[in-house]
């Protein structure tokens, strides 16, 4: 017997002495210490509470939000106190920004923006103030450079749609050869407001302004990004600035139209129970004519310039030889050509007394310039861009409950349409109308966003969850061991009061399992002297303690044995 004992316990000496079995037989012999056993449930249930209160911390935690990052340490202590004064909890990451909760974010920013933090480091012109003395002239260009930097990105900042702005010059070094001068250059990165966009008239202003305030720059010298890398500054092509131009006017006036059509039908079938479209083929090109015009009848003469040649009818040479020198002219006379004498008129005394001739002279030929005034009327005709040369609108309307809309109707609203876009039968304008029903897809983006995209969600469900673990402990860990607990506590007290087994054989057995009091050694040592009695309780403790009853059988064969 002995024999087999010793064989059946030599396997497992190594089993019990090897590396892993020592720790777990060190744990199972800490953990079948009465002392532990009863003390495992309380430790069982401060554990779940701990793990219910570990995992309300996790789950009713408010994410966080980086309110200011790169900020200096006098500032960091600075805004911790401030929001530690208005009760707002505050948390500084491992990169050294400060935390805060997502709820509290906004007010966060307004309490501090009150106390003017963090502390802007000085900038701007202000910068030339810590010049200290003897500088370079190259150091002292690079401030230059920056201060107006500075000063220009808080200009630009004063724009509302601006949040941030950075500018960086690049201002050449000044040259006396003119094959080496170039022109300064700029760049600006606006940081733009959440929703908001710059327009095309607000970027031509930040680019002027830049190129206004640095000497020699030009307008298409100046480059202008926003957050997100996208180009806002046009600059070099004048046709893409034109084309621009003009798709932009034509978008407007569709917009106009379809904006007339939302306020003429809108009160007539209803919001969202239509949908109108337009699309008008504007007339964009400039023309400019000049008509000019005479008026033939009536000439007036403006001026003449010509001479003639003729000779005096029946005059001979004659006389006495330098008479005539010594003789004064007559008195000069203008006559026509071929002018008939003037009847009673007398000759000059100088031409009788030389004998001369009163014959009319004769003409032979003419040569004359004239120019004539006429009526002259100049006429100038520019036609402005701008008119539509053709209208196209479609509307669709809802069909009511299912049923198509009447011919009638259909051709009313058509006739409403056309009035309120100025229908015009000879530029060929049309205007369709018709009636379906609308997509269901549609129908659910109208809507707006479902009702789990709501702000207030995360937060409900984040404090539902933790509500539903707190109740989970409680339910089925805390009010368990707590039962179990008062039970373990209640036993002892009435096994006080319960008598001892008086019943042998099968009757005692089933008191015992009935809810006897479990039996220990020293019930066994203080058993009378009835054989049943004693029987029973070694059956009780042979079921409540299997193990050191088998030990105690094997003490009891050594013993006999030996």
């Amino acid at each position: 017997m002995s024999n087999a004992l010793t064989s059946t316990d030599a396997p497992l000496m190594p089993a019990a002495t090897g590396r892993l079995g020592a720790p777990l037989a060190q744990m199972r012999g800490i953990l079948a210490q009465p002392a532990v056993k009863r003390a495992m449930p309380l430790i069982f249930l401060i554990g779940l509470v701990a793990a219910g209160f570990l995992a309300w911390s996790l789950v009713s935690t408010p994410p966080q939000r980086i309110l200011f990052a790169n900020v200096t340490d006098a500032d960091k202590a600075a805004i911790s106190s401030a929001l530690q004064g208005a009760s707002i909890k505050s948390s500084i990451d491992s990169s050294g920004s400060i935390t805060v909760a997502e709820d509290d974010y906004h007010k966060a920013r307004m309490l501090l923006a009150s106390q003017n933090l963090p502390k802007a480091a000085p900038g701007g012109y202000q910068i030339l103030d810590q010049l200290p003395m003897g500088v370079s002239r190259a150091v002292e260009g690079e401030r230059l450079r920056q201060a107006r930097e500075t000063e220009l990105a808080r200009s630009i900042e004063e724009i509302d749609s601006v949040a941030e702005a950075r500018v960086h010059l690049a201002t050449p070094e000044a040259s006396v050869f003119v094959r080496d001068k170039t022109q300064p250059t700029a760049s600006v990165i606006l940081k733009l407001q959440p929703g908001r966009a710059l327009g095309e008239a607000q970027t031509r202003a930040i680019v002027n302004l830049v190129a206004s305030s640095v000497p020699g720059m030009a307008a298409e010298n100046v480059t202008i990004v926003d957050q997100m890398g996208a180009l806002l500054s046009k600059k070099g092509n004048e046709a893409n600035s034109a084309s621009d131009a003009r798709i932009d006017y034509q978008r407007r006036i569709e917009d106009k139209y379809r904006e007339q059509l939302v306020q003429l039908l809108t009160p007539l079938v209803g919001a969202g129970n239509f949908t109108a479209e337009v699309q008008a083929d504007v007339d964009l090109d400039e023309s400019q004519a000049t008509r000019e015009s005479y008026d033939k009848e009536g000439a007036v003469i403006s001026a003449e310039q010509g001479a003639w040649t003729g000779t005096k009818d029946g005059q001979a040479p004659g006389g006495i030889p330098g008479a005539l020198s010594n003789t004064p002219p007559p008195a000069s006379t203008v006559t026509a050509p071929n002018a008939q004498p003037t009847p009673g008129a007398t000759p000059a005394a100088g031409a009788t007394a030389a004998g001369a001739s009163t014959a009319t002279p004769q003409k032979q030929s003419d040569s004359f310039t004239r120019t004539y005034e006429t009526g002259k009327q100049v006429s100038v005709t520019r036609q402005a861009p701008g008119s539509i040369k053709r209208l196209s609108v479609a509307v669709l309307l809802r069909e009511e409950s299912g049923k198509p809309r009447s011919t009638v109707e259909i051709q009313q609203i058509t006739q409403l349409v056309q009035a309120a876009v100025g229908y015009n039968q000879g530029r060929t304008d049309q205007v369709t109308v018709i009636s379906r029903k609308f997509n269901a897809a549609a129908d659910a983006g109208d809507k707006g966003p479902a009702w789990y995209e709501a702000e207030w969600v995360p937060l409900a469900a984040r404090n539902a969850t933790a509500l539903v673990i707190a109740l989970l402990v409680l339910f089925l860990g805390v009010r368990p061991l707590t039962k179990a607990l008062l039970k373990k506590r209640e036993e002892p007290a009435a096994a006080g009061n319960r008598p001892a087994l008086a019943m042998s054989g099968p009757a005692g057995e089933e008191g015992q399992m009935q809810g006897a009091a479990p039996v220990s050694i020293d019930m066994l040592d203080s058993a009378g002297n009835s054989y049943d009695e004693r029987v029973g309780l070694v059956r009780g403790f042979t079921r409540d303690n299997p193990a050191r009853a088998a030990l105690a059988v094997r003490d009891m064969i050594k013993a006999d044995a030996q």
